[in-house]
C-alpha cells in the first residue's frame, strides 16, 4: 500500500501531454476494499487494489439512505483515502463502493465494496441522580443497552466500553464548561460545587455526540406563616411556601430564574427554650407552586420553623432551607364550663358552676361577674386537676353574666397562658 493520501490533496481528473482519458465500460472492478480507522479516529481509511487507474469513491447505505458523498482520486495517488466521520450520518448501516472513472468520463467500471459497517451513535445517558458529600457532589447516572448490532464485528467495531462522557455544567451568566475529564465510568464525583447550576453529560463515541443525564441543581427558599398564639392541645396548622431557583441554559450562556416544584419534602420544628433542640413537630410536602401545610400538636409555649432538607430525585437536587423561627404563646384549653342543670333556675337556688381546663393542672380559678361596664371577682376557689367549682345562691330574679378566670401554669418546662372561659349566661326566674 502507497502513503495515505491527504483529504486536502487535490482530487481532480489527470491530463496528460493533452490527452483526455477515454471513458470505458469495461475497466477491470476494483478489488480488495477495505476500511479501518485512522490514527485519530476521526476518520474512515478506505483501501483498495487496481492498475494505476482514477477512481470514484461513495457511500452506500444499506437500508439506510445514501449520503451525497463522492470524491474523485487521481490514478497517480495512492488506493486510499480518509472519509471523515462527519460524512456519514449517524445509527445507519452503510459501505464503500469504490469504481473506475472521473468527474469528466464518468464510472468506467462497476462499484467494488467494502464489508458493511454500522455507525450506531452514542448511547444517551439518563436518570442521573446527584448526592452531597461533604462539599462534593457525588453524580451517577446510567445507559440503556444497546440495539441489536446488525453488523456484529464488523472492521470498524472498537471495544466495548470505549464510550466517553465528559460533565458539563452551567451557571448564570456563562456557557456550558467543562468540569472533569472525560470518563466511561458511571459515575464521578464534582467538587466544590454549589448550586444553582445545570448538569449535562456529553457523550461521544467515533461516530457521534449528544448529550443527556441533565441535573438542575436548585437553591430553596422559605417562608411560613406561624400563629403568635395558639390553643394548648389543639391541632395548629402552618402554612408556607418554597421558591427556588435554578438555571436554564440557552444559546451561548446560561440565566437563572425562579421555579417551584411539587413533592418536596417539608418538616417543622419546635424548640422548647432559647438554645434548645430543635425537634420534629410535623412533616408534609410541596405541593403545585411549592406551597405546603403542616398540621402540629401543640403544647406549651415554644418556637416553630418550617424546614426544607436536600432533596436528590432523578434529574434534580435542592438545596436545604429553613423559614425564620417564630414564637407561638400556648394557652389553656377550656374544655368545658357552666352550670350543672342548665342555665335557667328558680330565684333562691343554689347554682353549682364549674370549668375544666388542659393541661390539668393544680391552681386557683376566679369566679368573675359583669356588671355592665367591667369584668369584677366574685369568689376564689381551688382547682385541682384542671377542675374547678363553685356554688353560690341566686337572690334575684334576671339575666345575669358569670365567667371563670384561670390563671397559667408550667407545661412540661415551658409556660401555658392563663384564659378565662366565655360569658357564662345565667337566666333567674
Amino acid at each position: 500500500m502507497g502513503r495515505v493520501r491527504s483529504p486536502l490533496a487535490v482530487v481532480a481528473v489527470v491530463l496528460v501531454a493533452g490527452t483526455a482519458l477515454t471513458a470505458c465500460t469495461s475497466d477491470p472492478v476494483p478489488t480488495g476494499v477495505s476500511v479501518g480507522w485512522d490514527d485519530a479516529r476521526s476518520a474512515v481509511q478506505v483501501s483498495w487494489k487496481d492498475d494505476n487507474a482514477p477512481n470514484r469513491i461513495s457511500i452506500e447505505g444499506v437500508v439506510s439512505s445514501s449520503p451525497s458523498y463522492v470524491k474523485y482520486v487521481a490514478a497517480h495517488e495512492p488506493n486510499t483515502w480518509s472519509i471523515p466521520t462527519s460524512a456519514f450520518p449517524p445509527d445507519g448501516n452503510y459501505r464503500i463502493a469504490v469504481a473506475i472513472g472521473t468527474s469528466r468520463g464518468g464510472v468506467t467500471s462497476k462499484p467494488a465494496r467494502s464489508p458493511m459497517f454500522d455507525t450506531d451513535g452514542p448511547l444517551r445517558p439518563a436518570e442521573a441522580v446527584a448526592r452531597p458529600s461533604g462539599k462534593n457532589v457525588v453524580v451517577s447516572w446510567k445507559v440503556p443497552p444497546p440495539e441489536q448490532d446488525f453488523t456484529p464485528n464488523d472492521p470498524l467495531d472498537l471495544p466495548a466500553g470505549s464510550q466517553v462522557y465528559t460533565p458539563v455544567i452551567g451557571v448564570n451568566g456563562q456557557p456550558f464548561k467543562p468540569v472533569g475529564a472525560a470518563t466511561t465510568k458511571s459515575s464521578l464525583v464534582l467538587k466544590n460545587i454549589r448550586p444553582p447550576y445545570y448538569f449535562q453529560l456529553r457523550a461521544k463515541n467515533e461516530w457521534a455526540s449528544l448529550a443527556g443525564a441533565e441535573i438542575a441543581g436548585r437553591t430553596t427558599r422559605t417562608t411560613a406563616a406561624v400563629p403568635t398564639l395558639w390553643t394548648f392541645g389543639k391541632q395548629m396548622l402552618i402554612r408556607g411556601r418554597t421558591i427556588q431557583q435554578e438555571i436554564s441554559c440557552g444559546g451561548s450562556r446560561c440565566s437563572v430564574q425562579q421555579s417551584t416544584s411539587a413533592g418536596l419534602p417539608v418538616v417543622v420544628l419546635a424548640q422548647n427554650r432559647a438554645g434548645g433542640p430543635w425537634v420534629l413537630a410535623g412533616r408534609s410536602t410541596t405541593q403545585p407552586g411549592g406551597h405546603f401545610e403542616v398540621r402540629v400538636n401543640t403544647g406549651g409555649t415554644r418556637s416553630y420553623r418550617a424546614y426544607v432538607p436536600v432533596h436528590s430525585r432523578a434529574g434534580a437536587l435542592s438545596s436545604a432551607s429553613s423559614s425564620k423561627s417564630y414564637l407561638t404563646r400556648s394557652r389553656l384549653l377550656i374544655q368545658g364550663a357552666g352550670y350543672a342543670g342548665g342555665n335557667v333556675h328558680n330565684r333562691n337556688e343554689v347554682i353549682n358552676a364549674a370549668v375544666v381546663v388542659r393541661p390539668a393542672l393544680n391552681s386557683t380559678a376566679m369566679l368573675q361577674f359583669w356588671n355592665g361596664r367591667a369584668w369584677g371577682n366574685v369568689k376564689a376557689t381551688p382547682m385541682r386537676g384542671g377542675r374547678a367549682t363553685i356554688s353560690f345562691r341566686a337572690t334575684r330574679p334576671g339575666v345575669f353574666a358569670y365567667r371563670f378566670l384561670v390563671p397559667g401554669t408550667t407545661y412540661q418546662g415551658t409556660p401555658v397562658y392563663g384564659t378565662a372561659t366565655p360569658s357564662l349566661v345565667l337566666r333567674v326566674r
